[in-house]
């Protein structure tokens, strides 16, 4: 379970600072603000759909029969 905190924790630190920045340099915009909330938690979730990221990726689990 605490893995999925830290992926929850990452999402949202990577989709809260896209929208401040934007923000922060004038876009105002609700929806130009989401979607750059949303494009911001697109690197976390290619992380996790990677198999050679093992911090948050899926795990290639090596047989034993494998050399």
């Amino acid at each position: 379970m605490t893995n999925y905190k830290a992926i929850l924790a990452s999402y949202g630190r990577a989709f809260l600072a896209a929208a401040i920045a934007c923000y922060l340099a004038g876009v105002t915009d609700p929806q130009a603000l989401l979607a750059a909330g949303l494009a911001a938690i697109l690197p976390p979730l290619l992380r996790w759909i990677s198999p050679s990221d093992s911090t948050f990726g899926y795990v290639k689990v090596k047989d034993n029969n494998e050399h």
